[in-house]
């Protein structure tokens, strides 16, 4: 699919967008723009990528005008950018709100205007039954996307949900790992708390697949693990065998939901088993092969990993050797 194609990748020089990067090159793109905002990320980028098929573009998708110029020429957009952290989202919401959605129809409309193939937004899992600024605007980004398709032009366009990356920035695995060895502590908001993870690796390797698969309209979510957060930060306790660690719970922040959930209850009749790695919500629902959702796939709350199961998708994401 990507063989000889120029892919545009927005908001490109984050964790997903490293690991994106990295295999995408085995795939033998023509070409891969990097569109962002971050100066200073590209200069790293650069240095970790001297690969010449990469090309960089200092753009914001909120200037129209900018995205428009960078889609130019492009088969295939893989939209990443995003004000992405809870907090943030829910101190500035009209910022998040210019980024999140106004940006993301920004997208839509340059990609329709340079007859791209397909565009693949990356979705949260906070999307679903959002309880918060920053799941509410990347809700009505996916609405967006899936409205585009009923638009009279070529261009093709499907979301993906994905849950917390191991050692993205901002994750809570490297705060932890922070906090352990230079503080001998860890502060978490609520013992209770569940949140689902995927390994970049994994991750990429599913928005890859989705991408190819898709034919326009789907939201696709990712099959994830989910645990508790207090599991994670004994966990990494006992791989640091560092003695009288003090867990600190301060409660919950403004915006922050005690469990997520994969798929809101309104979208479960309109979900199925795609694959081993995908559910697909798509309204058509009438492909061959799919079996119904098992309840378990539903929340964090109804299947939480163990211990041993946490240090072996922290292994497995090369956190813990």
């Amino acid at each position: 699919m990507f063989t000889n194609s120029t892919i545009l990748v927005t908001g490109g020089t984050g964790s997903w967008g490293n690991e994106l990067i990295k295999q995408l090159l085995s795939m033998h793109p023509k070409k891969i723009i990097i569109f962002s905002r971050n100066e200073n990320r590209q200069v790293t980028m650069r240095r970790n990528f001297p690969d010449t098929r990469i090309q960089f573009c200092i753009g914001d998708i909120r200037d129209r005008d900018a995205i428009s110029t960078a889609c130019s020429g492009v088969d295939y957009v893989f939209h990443l950018a995003a004000l992405k952290h809870v907090t943030i989202c829910e101190e500035n919401p009209i910022e998040s709100f210019k980024t999140n959605v106004l940006g993301t129809y920004n997208v839509i409309e340059a990609s329709i205007e340079n007859n791209v193939k397909k565009v693949i937004y990356v979705s949260t899992d906070k999307a679903a039954d959002p309880a918060n600024t920053y799941g509410m605007t990347k809700a009505l980004g996916e609405k967006l996307m899936i409205h585009a398709n009923k638009k009279n032009t070529t261009t093709k366009f499907l979301c993906i949900r994905g849950g917390n990356v191991l050692g993205s920035s901002g994750s809570v695995l490297l705060l932890f790992m922070k906090q352990i060895e230079e503080q001998n502590q860890i502060i978490i908001t609520d013992r209770r708390m569940t949140r689902y993870f995927v390994t970049p690796q994994y991750a990429i390797k599913t928005l890859l697949q989705a991408a190819e698969l898709g034919n326009g309209g789907e939201v696709f979510v990712m099959h994830m693990n989910a645990c508790k957060i207090l599991d994670l930060a004994e966990v990494l306790i006992d791989y640091f065998q560092k003695k009288d660690v003090d867990i600190i719970e301060i409660g919950a922040r403004n915006g922050e939901k005690m469990h997520e959930a994969l798929i809101a209850q309104n979208e479960v009749p309109l979900a199925t088993v795609f694959n081993k790695d995908l559910i697909l919500i798509s309204s058509t629902n009438s492909r061959e092969g799919e079996s119904s959702l098992p309840p378990v796939l539903l929340d964090t709350e109804q299947r939480l990993m163990t211990k041993t199961e946490i240090r072996e998708l922290l292994t497995e994401g090369g956190y813990l050797k």
